[in-house]
């Protein structure tokens, strides 16, 4: 699956935490360590930041590695920000949520017209490509803009997939420039706080102990003002042949630094 993470803090250069850590997503891109599936994330790449006081986030995007660029190094070194997200893609075959989502490619189809159902033609229409990754962000794009929380609208679409019979690795992440909130859901997960600002990401961009690892079946918000890791609820998926999570005996909790964390790191203890 893809690698991705996400930033929100004080004002950094995007090669500080893109470019500079030892195993950061340029690394990832070619040589992950917590990936479960693939072996590398060369069929493109993206950055997206926020700039100054202004709301609607720059995006810099390409097909190719993130290694192969010549623009993006210097892009990154002269470009600060307190918000980001970067992801380096791998990519699957078809439209079908996913190698082996479904039990057949019958079924695939099934459950993307159960998803696609829930979206208007409107919605359908403004597609920006003909692929799974693009419906799954219509389906979030549909709940926030309902008014839905971040992370409401990743779980909702999680279990929405669930219930379709769809199964896979959802792994979502957004930022709206103040917060993070990120799904895991068939692949690895963590994140690293710390007073200045706090990382999302897939896997540890270096070897420091503060980085915290998220269960499976879990959604995080994260924030300046702390990390609370949740439980995803599979409901709607009961009797589904196909759906819901699988089981994860890892606790889930809350960190937040104004209170008592249970651990000297901030790791998020069983609630």
């Amino acid at each position: 699956m893809c690698r991705h993470f996400a930033y929100v803090g004080d004002e950094v250069s995007i090669k500080s935490v893109l470019f500079d850590p030892p195993h950061g997503l340029v690394q990832q891109a070619w040589a992950p360590r917590w990936q479960r599936h693939g072996t590398m994330n060369v069929d493109g790449f993206g950055v997206g930041w926020y700039s100054g006081g202004d709301q609607i986030p720059a995006r810099y995007r390409r097909t190719g590695p993130i290694w192969a660029d010549d623009c993006l190094a210097d892009l990154a070194r002269v470009t600060r920000t307190g918000a980001m997200l970067c992801a380096v893609r791998s990519a699957s075959v078809g439209t079908d949520m996913g190698p082996s989502a479904v039990a057949s490619s019958a079924d695939a189809a099934a459950a993307v017209l159960r998803l696609a159902e829930r979206l208007s033609a409107a919605e359908l229409l403004q597609l920006q490509a003909r692929c799974d990754t693009a419906l799954l962000w219509a389906m979030v794009l549909h709940r926030l803009r309902a008014g839905q929380p971040p992370a409401d609208a990743l779980t909702g679409t999680v279990t929405d997939i669930w219930a379709a019979g769809g199964t896979g690795r959802f792994n979502l992440l957004l930022t709206d420039g103040k917060m993070i909130a990120a799904t895991a859901a068939g692949d690895s997960l963590c994140y690293r706080y710390r007073p200045g600002g706090v990382i999302v990401a897939s896997e540890p961009s270096d070897d420091d102990p503060d980085w915290q690892k998220v269960p499976d079946n879990s959604v995080v918000e994260a924030s300046r003002a702390g990390v609370t890791v949740r439980p995803i609820e599979p409901a709607g998926t009961q009797g589904v042949p196909g759906g819901g999570p699988q089981a994860s005996a890892e606790p889930s909790g809350q960190f937040r630094p104004a209170e008592p964390a249970g651990h000297p790191n901030g790791k998020a203890t069983a609630s």
